[in-house]
């Protein structure tokens, strides 16, 4: 068996997707998603002027030779674009080899570990009353986790809440330049607190909470939220600081016992290495689409069940339907699953992205299709071009440039 076309493909059914497509000489196909959220098309023309030509004539199921292939022989290694595009290509072999099988990818992992998928949604609003209401709204579409997200007093636009003709996080804005958020830390961690307790005396000590402080504190300031949100019992805490510094969580881990993840802007297991090693973090969130693919992400979370870490892929609307595929079959397949972040897509993009997972009772199954289990219906992909869109950045009140 051969590759013999490598086909990629950009479509907006609500925001841009870049998925590459491997057709074989027998005639199997296979989906990789290679979408890089406000950089998408760095990584189109990575997979099809550099990549996408190596492709042709190579055996689909010398999956780790073409990563390796892939990784090391482009010498400049790493890298968000590098990974995605990797990624894609990756997941592609996969499904292909899937489709050989007649076996659904979490088979050819090892099989089911567990029967279902714990998730999360995602709830916020612009003040504590409009939250409470988002909450609500989740747990009615049977959600069973949910993360928090709300508005702080003086600020215009916070991460995570949505904005009105601004988007949302995890939905860029559509105009030439990107939306500028405000921020203000003392304002954020003086209010916080307040806000988990609210959502605990209204919804109860069971459910679970989680929230994303976005790389936006320094380590003593996330360690200061970190002990101030103890009483309300997270789930976690992610994202307290950037963690390229990866010595920086020791002072974190020093001063509060509320459970941390860190990862989804990570891209390969050397951004980890003091954070395992050390037990610094509690979740990885890498995602399969950012992180080179199946083959690599495996390989962080065997290496972090060791240091008795857990899984907790990143899941929002920038990782396409096809994504979120070969990311819940290693969910399922992995003993140390944590949580799957999860908050769907528009009808448009199943549409386009036909899937055989399904989110039921809060919960999350890949499906029993051969392969990852994800269509691509082109036809209706080509009436859905590209338009350019930007994550939001963040401003201080002074003017200086944030960590969004």
């Amino acid at each position: 068996m051969k590759i013999v076309d490598a086909k990629v493909v950009v479509t907006r059914p609500g925001r841009n997707f870049v998925t590459l497509k491997l057709t074989t000489d027998d005639g199997l196909t296979g989906l990789g998603d290679a979408t890089l959220n406000g950089r998408e098309l760095a990584v189109v023309s990575y997979l099809r002027d550099h990549i996408a030509p190596l492709l042709i004539g190579l055996d689909p199921h010398r999956i780790e030779d073409t990563w390796q292939y892939l990784y090391r022989g482009a010498y400049w290694r790493r890298g968000p674009v590098t990974m995605a595009a990797i990624a894609a290509v990756d997941v592609a072999l996969w499904d292909i080899k899937g489709k050989v099988a007649g076996l659904p990818l979490y088979q050819l992992l090892g099989g089911a570990s567990r029967d279902r998928l714990l998730a999360y949604g995602h709830a916020s609003g612009q003040d504590t009353p409009e939250l409470l209401d988002s909450v609500r709204a989740r747990l009615a579409e049977g959600y069973r986790a949910v993360r928090i997200q709300t508005g702080v007093p003086g600020l215009k636009a916070v991460y995570g809440v949505h904005t009105k003709g601004a988007g949302s996080a995890s939905v860029p804005h559509q105009q030439a330049r990107p939306l500028v958020e405000d921020w203000d830390t003392r304002s954020y961690l003086s209010h916080m607190p307040g806000v988990f307790e609210a959502v605990r005396h209204e919804f109860g000590p069971e459910l679970p909470l989680l929230h994303d402080a976005h790389h936006r504190l320094t380590p003593l300031q996330a360690a200061q939220l970190g002990k101030d949100l103890e009483p309300y019992r997270l789930f976690w805490l992610e994202d307290c600081t950037p963690a390229e510094n990866q010595a920086a969580l020791r002072l974190v881990r020093q001063h509060t016992t509320t459970p941390l993840a860190v990862g989804e802007v990570f891209n390969t297991v050397h951004d980890y290495q003091t954070l395992l090693t050390e037990q610094l973090i509690d979740y990885v969130r890498s995602a399969v689409t950012h992180f080179g693919g199946v083959t690599p992400l495996r390989k962080l979370f065997d290496l972090a069940a060791v240091h008795q870490i857990k899984s907790a892929v990143h899941g929002p609307e920038d990782i396409s339907p096809v994504g979120m595929a070969a990311a819940l079959h290693l969910d399922l397949a992995i003993h140390n699953f944590g949580i799957q972040e999860y908050s769907g897509h528009s009808p448009l993009a199943d549409e386009v992205f036909q899937h055989a997972y399904t989110f039921a009772d809060g919960h999350l199954h890949p499906g029993e299709a051969p392969g990852i289990g994800v269509d691509m219906d082109e036809s209706l992909a080509k009436k859905y071009p590209y338009e350019a869109a930007y994550l939001p950045v963040n401003r201080l009140h002074d003017g200086t440039v944030h960590d969004w």
